[in-house]
């Protein structure tokens, strides 16, 4: 049984039954149950051709629910109805999902349960089991989304911005469970640069590619963080770095700087520096000045006060923190970093704690508090 190649052909299968007239719910309700029988019949017996026999068993599945559900059909739908499978537009209908999965309309959640489910044709426990939620909690939140698209028009125009933060949002949530999202959003990524030739696209896959690279070396055998600057660079992923400059140099050449390109030209220097001590941060701090300037993301501020600090020294890096609102997620841990590095372990201990207080993980919180205890542990010695 091929997976890859399921989840390969499912968009191409939902796209085909929404242009023959089926609703999106329908068609996706009606793929699933033909990626079952897939499952179930393909080892012992494989098709000829994969994408025509999900097509086929596909459209009798959506066929047989519209007959047994009278009520929510608008025309009489025969079996003599049935069309022979044919050629079909693949990269169209493919694309139009990702941008109906993505819908402004849906929440973040919502918008990435649906994707996986449609364009990554994962299953419901699949997704639920990587998200850490019950499966019925799961199968609820896809079928409130399929209802809130369900009066979206299938050709209209997509946002591809939209598409992009879904994807990466998936990307972010790294590993858990059989699936790994990290590799999922690459995968979805990939495609979505061979049908776009997208700059910003590409932007995002080098992104993800350059962040995967670095992934074996940043934790430890215990499942504690490993910053950056104490990573081992030898595990890092040379080739996958390769493959994210590369595909990076293509899309800057065109001239049309957006903001994930800005953040994996920043991931791309850091990649390139063989030690830590010689990361070019003086560049890193002009690409913060163009995301700044391309996003206006306090995110981006805070992140370009710390680059400041390793630039121009920490009480620099401090005077760019002090701009910005110290409610900022991760405020506290950036101060504590520049203070400690401006050699004030005092105040830089007090302020580790109080960020491990509010940190958004359970693996942050512990990589903070272990910088408090270090500190203290020396200012007690």
């Amino acid at each position: 049984m091929d997976e890859t190649l399921l989840r390969a052909l499912t968009p191409t299968v939902i796209g085909v039954l929404v242009r023959r007239g089926a609703g999106f719910a329908a068609a996706e309700d009606a793929v699933q149950e033909a990626l079952i029988e897939a499952v179930r019949g393909w080892p012992d017996d494989p098709p000829r051709d994969p994408k025509g026999w999900l097509i086929t068993v596909a459209w009798r599945k959506f066929l047989d629910a519209a007959r047994a559900d009278a009520s929510r059909r608008h025309r009489e739908l025969r079996a003599g109805d049935e069309p022979a499978p044919g050629p079909s537009q693949d990269a169209d209908d493919t694309l139009q999902l990702y941008f109906l999965c993505a819908h402004p309309s849906l929440t973040p959640a919502s918008a990435v349960a649906l994707t996986l489910r449609a364009v990554g044709g994962l299953t419901t426990r699949q997704i639920a089991q990587a998200y850490l939620v019950p499966e019925a909690t799961m199968a609820q939140r896809i079928s409130r989304a399929k209802r809130t698209v369900s009066g979206v028009r299938f050709d209209r125009p997509g946002d591809v911005a939209t598409v992009l933060r879904v994807l990466y949002l998936v990307f972010n949530e790294g590993y858990s469970g059989d699936v790994d999202l990290a590799g999922e959003a690459i995968r979805l990524t990939r495609r979505l640069v061979a049908m776009t030739g997208h700059e910003e696209v590409a932007g995002l896959l080098a992104l993800m590619l350059l962040h995967h690279a670095r992934r074996p070396a940043r934790t430890a055998p215990d499942g504690s963080l490993i910053p950056l600057a104490e990573q081992d660079r030898g595990r890092w992923d040379t080739r996958l770095i390769a493959e994210g400059v590369e595909v990076l140099q293509a899309a800057l050449a065109r001239d049309r700087l957006g903001e994930f390109q800005a953040q994996a030209a920043i991931a791309a220097l850091h990649a390139d520096a063989p030690t830590v001590e010689e990361t070019d941060w003086a560049q890193i701090v002009e690409w913060y000045d163009e995301l700044v300037r391309l996003t206006g993301s306090p995110v981006a501020r805070l992140n370009r006060a710390v680059a400041v600090g390793e630039s121009e020294g920490p009480k620099a890096g401090l005077a760019a923190l002090a701009e910005l609102d110290p409610g900022l997620p991760r405020h506290t841990a950036v101060a504590a970093y520049l203070h400690e590095r401006d050699g004030d372990p005092v105040t830089a201990a007090r302020l580790y704690a109080e960020a491990a207080r509010s940190a958004p993980s359970l693996p942050e919180r512990a990589h903070l508090t272990r910088q408090a205890a270090r500190l203290n542990a020396r200012l007690r010695g």
